[in-house]
């Protein structure tokens, strides 16, 4: 009972901060990290179960990880499993090696300039994959080339961790290291195979039961999760893996819905138990220290990213967006240090010194992120220097006209609709989605499409509006409709502009701005039905026509991954 009441007041703490935080138009995560310090042992020390706290955590990351595994898939891996391993790994050495002068040139010594330039090349899985997952940038390029490249990072983190641990045993480092690697190939083969043969048939007969599906979902999740840490492995990655081999699978948008809602809970407990445990003491001498290398996080880290991405003949915008996700640490550079300590490698006030820097990275990051595509127009022309000249890997052109009668922005259950339509009206047309997998089917079928996210005002530019005569745009995100309107507006004063809005005074607002119509889905719902009735009156034969060609539509739109609100395309 006593963790009940803990757990309320914390959540009730969490709540009002969070609310503030909202009221300030400021990120949640903040707000959760802040309510964690103030819970924290330093202020109103409510949190005394912290193996409790600490293992309802763990949960909400296995969680989170395992619905990132959902969308994975070997098609997604091959896409951006080259340039994710390069800038993981190359992220790695470059902050390690630029660091460690950093903090040498401080006045650290060897051992501590090691430890805390390892530590800063880490970025923080959960954050970005909880603001990529807010943002709806999961599917985007650069979301998944942040993902892959996350994963190579956490990998190298705990084989760090690992090695440095083992330290005091003096065991033989390379039978070690040797051992552990035979041991997780020998893991990955196994789930492998039981993933191609095994578990499809599993999930078949007990898809047939929703909350069955729910509960084999979590248990293989928390299982495989529990394996891989008995094996001496990342409980994260048994998660990722756990998804991993439910990505194939027809019922993994069903999985993925019926968790989320979970996942978001214990996520939060993970962000109060982060915040609880940062560590303050007397940090004066360390300010100037902080503020520098909180600036090579926030700024060298990111360039390093779009140097490499850079390179490889990816464009300066998803370089920029992808360099945005490693302008943190993480977790993984906190538990790095808190080892050094335990070891007597490092002081109580190096511990300080990086929690500083992890809370002041965290902040500025969430907001870098969250805002990049306010930040980016201002600073592109400055960041040309990190794309190389001529045609990009990433751009994904799939037309070859420069003007269309009609173009359509997000090709979700909105546009699947309307691509029908439009192919009848025997009207010239382009569809624009930030989904590369959309773009390449699209293409396979013949249709002329282009990759981009509306939101990127270069795109935009190069697309010529003048001679458009219709532009719809399925995107509900208010900011984007209102720079389409904007940047279409300026060339085109009679072009029919047609966009989407979740919200009455939004919508109300998009008009005023020069939208020819909004489409609102959530008052859509009864017109159709009053059509319906209209169509068919009290005729069962016809309702029955109307529900067979409804079950073909659905089966097309299970085929497109269409199931749910959350896989809006931009």
């Amino acid at each position: 009972m006593e963790l009940f009441i803990e757990l309320s007041i914390l959540i009730a703490i969490t709540v009002l901060i969070a609310g503030l935080m909202r009221a300030l138009k400021q990120p949640l995560i903040i707000g959760y990290i802040f309510a964690g310090i103030l819970a924290g042992p330093r202020l109103l020390d409510i949190i005394s179960s912290t193996e409790t706290m600490s293992i309802l955590s763990h949960i909400g990351v296995a969680l989170l990880l395992f619905i990132v595994g959902l969308g994975m898939s070997p098609k997604v891996i091959k896409e951006v499993g080259k340039v994710s391993s390069v800038t993981g790994v190359g992220q790695v050495i470059f902050t390690t090696v630029i660091g460690f002068f950093i903090c040498r040139l401080l006045g650290f010594s060897t051992i501590e300039s090691l430890y805390v330039a390892v530590a800063l090349t880490f970025s923080s899985t959960i954050i970005i994959m909880k603001i990529l997952s807010d943002k709806g940038d999961m599917k985007s390029l650069y979301g998944r080339i942040s993902i892959g490249f996350l994963i190579v990072q956490d990998l190298i983190a705990i084989i760090i961790l690992m090695v440095i641990s083992s330290t005091p045993t003096g065991a033989n480092l390379t039978k070690f290291v040797f051992g552990t690697a035979l041991k997780g190939f020998g893991l990955m083969v196994v789930l492998f195979l039981f993933g191609v043969y095994i578990l499809p048939g599993i999930t078949k007969s007990i898809a047939k039961t929703q909350e069955f599906l729910l509960l084999f979902s979590i248990g293989w999740c928390l299982s495989l999760a529990s394996i891989f840490h008995y094996m001496n492995f990342s409980m994260e990655i048994g998660a990722l893996l756990a998804g991993f081999t439910l990505s194939m699978s027809p019922y993994r948008y069903e999985i993925s819905s019926k968790m989320r809602p979970l996942r978001d809970f214990f996520i939060v407990l993970f962000f109060i138990l982060l915040g609880s445990q940062m560590v303050f003491t007397d940090i004066i001498p360390y300010v100037a220290p902080i503020i520098i290398l909180s600036a090579f996080i926030l700024i060298g880290n990111p360039m390093i990213v779009m140097t490499l991405m850079g390179l490889m003949g990816y464009t300066k915008r998803n370089s920029f967006l992808a360099g945005l996700t490693v302008a943190q640490i993480s977790e993984f550079s906190l538990i790095l240090i808190a080892l050094g300590v335990k070891l007597g490698h490092l002081t109580n006030e190096i511990l300080s010194f990086v929690t500083c820097i992890g809370l002041i990275t965290i902040a500025g990051s969430t907001y870098m992120m969250l805002y990049a595509n306010k930040i980016y127009p201002p600073l592109s022309k400055y960041l040309s220097i990190f794309e190389r000249k001529g045609r990009k890997v990433d751009e994904h052109k799939y037309h070859d006209y420069e003007s269309y009668d009609i173009i359509v922005f997000g090709y979700n259950r909105v546009g699947y609709d309307l691509l029908k339509f439009i192919k009848k009206m025997g009207k010239r047309f382009l569809i624009v989605d930030y989904d590369p997998e959309t773009i390449v089917d699209l293409a396979k079928e013949g249709v002329d499409c282009r990759y981009g996210d509306a939101s990127d005002s270069e795109l935009l530019n190069e697309l010529n509006f003048s001679k458009c005569r219709m532009i719809i745009s399925t995107i509900p995100d208010f900011d984007t409709n209102l720079l389409l309107i904007s940047k279409i507006r300026e060339s085109n004063k009679k072009a029919i502009m047609i966009v989407v809005s979740n919200d009455l005074d939004e919508a109300i607002e998009l008009y005023d701005k020069g939208a020819t119509y909004v489409i609102m889905p959530h008052f859509l719902r009864g017109q159709h039905t009053s059509t319906l009735i209209e169509k068919n009156g009290l005729d069962f034969d016809m309702f029955l026509e109307e529900k067979i060609a409804h079950i073909e539509d659905l089966k097309k739109r299970k085929k497109r991954g269409h199931e749910h609100v959350e896989d809006e395309g931009r």
